[in-house]
C-alpha cells in the first residue's frame, strides 16, 4: 500500500472521528439546563419534542458519517478512483473531455450516495416533527436542477482551470484564482436573480405597513432600499430565514413568506436591521475577500502537488499523471487544515454576527430583536444548549442564549 495512500486514509479516519465526538458531545450537553435568559422559551411538552428532534438528527447524522465512511474506505482501498480514470481515459480521446466525464460521474454517484439521507431527512424527519412542506414531485425536480445546475457550472470553472494548467504549467495558479474570483463576486452579485428563482418564486413587496416600516428604518440608518422581496420559502419548509445579498446597485433584501407570517412588523424590521448591520460593517465584502483568498491558497499549494505521480498513484492511477485524481488526492490531503481553519473562519463569522446585533440595539431595535430570535429558535426546535466545542468548531453564528445576553448588554450601555 503506498505511503500516500496510508496518509490519506488517516485523514479520512481523523476527520470521521472529530466530527464523531463532536456529535457524542452535543448529545451528553443537551440534556442540561437551560441558560436562564431562555427559560419559558419551550413549555415541557415542546422541550421533549425538541430533545426528540435533535435526538432524530443526530442519528441520521451518524448512520450518514459511517455510511460514507464505509463506501469511502472502500474506494480508497480498491482503487476504484484510479479504474475509473483509466475506464474514461479509454472512453475519450482528449484529456479535457476524459477530465469533464470523470468528474460526471464522479459526482452523479456522489449525489446518489447523499440522496437517501436527504429523503430521508425531508420525508421522515422533517415530516414528523411538521417542518416539511415539500412535495415528492418539488424534492425530485429540485434535486434534479440542483444535479445539472452543479455539472455545468462546475464543469465550466473545472474546464477553464484544467486549459490554464495545459499551457501554463505550475504557474497557473494565479490566473485560476483571478477566473475562480470572478466567479465569487458574479454570483455574488446575481445569485437571487438567477440561481433562486431556478427553486422559488420571488415577487417584490408590496406596498403597506411591513414595506414603509423596512424603509423607514433603513432611511434613519443612511440606506436606501428598493429591491425588497418576498420568497415562497413556504414550498419548502414551515422555517423562517431573511437574508440581504448583492453589494452596490444589486444589493437585494429577500424575505421569506414565513418569517412575514411568524413575527411581527417591528421583529422582521429588527432581523433586517441586523442584516444592514452587516452591509454596515461591509461584512459581505470581506467574506467575498477572504473566500477569494482562501481558493487563492488551495490553488497555489495544489499547483506545487499536481505534477507528483504519487498522488495518482495512491488512489489507484495506472498513469504518472492524472488531473483528476491528483485534484481528488489533494482535497483528501487537506481536509486537516480544514478541521484547522474551520474554528477561525467561524471564530470570525461569529464576531461579525455580535456585531450586527449591536448594531441593531443601537438603533433602538434590541427588544424586538431578541423578540424575533426567539421565536425563530422556537418553531425550528434549535438546540438551546449546544457543547462548547461545537460552537467553537461548527458554529458561524453564537448560540441563542450568547446573542440575547450580548444585546441585553448593548443595550444597557
Amino acid at each position: 500500500m503506498p505511503t500516500l495512500l496510508i496518509v490519506i486514509i488517516a485523514f479520512v479516519l481523523l476527520e470521521f472521528a472529530v466530527s464523531s465526538v463532536l456529535s457524542w458531545l452535543n448529545g451528553k450537553w443537551m440534556t442540561n439546563p437551560v441558560p436562564k435568559v431562555l427559560e419559558g422559551l419551550y413549555d415541557e411538552d415542546k422541550y421533549r419534542k425538541q430533545q426528540e428532534y435533535t435526538r432524530t438528527n443526530r442519528r441520521l447524522g451518524w448512520i450518514e458519517r459511517c455510511v460514507t465512511l464505509v463506501i469511502t474506505l472502500v474506494i480508497l482501498l480498491t482503487g476504484l478512483l484510479g479504474w475509473l480514470d483509466d475506464l474514461t481515459a479509454k472512453w475519450s480521446h482528449g484529456l479535457l473531455i476524459q477530465l469533464l466525464i470523470f468528474f460526471g460521474i464522479y459526482a452523479v454517484v456522489s449525489a446518489i450516495i447523499s440522496l437517501p439521507f436527504s429523503y430521508y431527512d425531508t420525508f421522515v424527519i422533517e415530516e414528523k416533527f411538521g417542518f416539511n412542506k415539500t412535495t415528492r414531485k418539488t424534492f425530485w425536480l429540485d434535486t434534479l436542477k440542483s444535479l445539472v445546475l452543479m455539472l455545468l457550472l462546475g464543469g465550466v470553472l473545472l474546464s477553464v482551470v484544467y486549459l490554464l494548467y495545459s499551457y501554463l504549467g505550475s504557474s497557473f495558479w494565479l490566473w485560476a484564482t483571478l477566473v475562480c474570483a470572478a466567479f465569487i463576486i458574479f454570483f455574488s452579485l446575481f445569485y437571487s436573480n438567477l440561481i433562486v428563482p431556478l427553486f422559488n418564486k420571488q415577487k417584490p413587496l408590496e406596498q403597506g405597513e411591513l414595506r414603509t416600516a423596512i424603509e423607514e428604518a433603513a432611511s434613519q440608518m443612511g440606506f436606501s432600499i428598493k429591491n425588497i422581496y418576498v420568497m415562497d420559502g413556504s414550498k419548502h419548509s414551515t422555517k423562517a430565514n431573511a437574508y440581504f445579498t448583492g453589494f452596490g446597485m444589486k444589493k437585494r433584501v429577500v424575505l421569506f413568506d414565513t418569517l412575514i407570517e411568524q413575527l411581527t412588523t417591528d421583529e422582521i424590521v429588527a432581523v433586517l436591521t441586523h442584516e444592514l448591520g452587516h452591509y454596515k460593517h461591509r461584512d459581505t465584502i470581506k467574506n467575498t475577500i477572504m473566500s477569494i483568498v482562501m481558493v487563492a491558497v488551495n490553488l497555489w499549494v495544489f499547483s506545487l502537488l499536481v505534477d507528483n505521480p504519487e498522488l495518482s498513484h495512491a488512489l489507484g492511477g495506472s498513469r504518472n499523471h492524472s488531473f483528476a485524481l491528483s485534484l481528488i488526492a489533494f482535497s483528501l490531503l487537506f481536509s486537516p487544515i480544514d478541521l484547522i481553519l474551520d474554528p477561525i473562519i467561524n471564530g470570525i463569522s461569529r464576531r461579525c454576527e455580535y456585531r450586527a446585533d449591536a448594531y441593531a440595539a443601537h438603533y433602538g431595535h434590541g427588544e424586538a430583536l431578541i423578540s424575533g430570535l426567539k421565536k425563530l429558535s422556537a418553531n425550528t426546535l434549535s438546540n438551546l444548549t449546544p457543547h462548547p466545542a461545537v460552537v467553537w468548531m461548527d458554529y458561524s453564528h453564537p448560540t441563542l442564549a450568547q446573542r440575547i445576553e450580548a444585546i441585553m448588554s448593548e443595550r444597557e450601555e
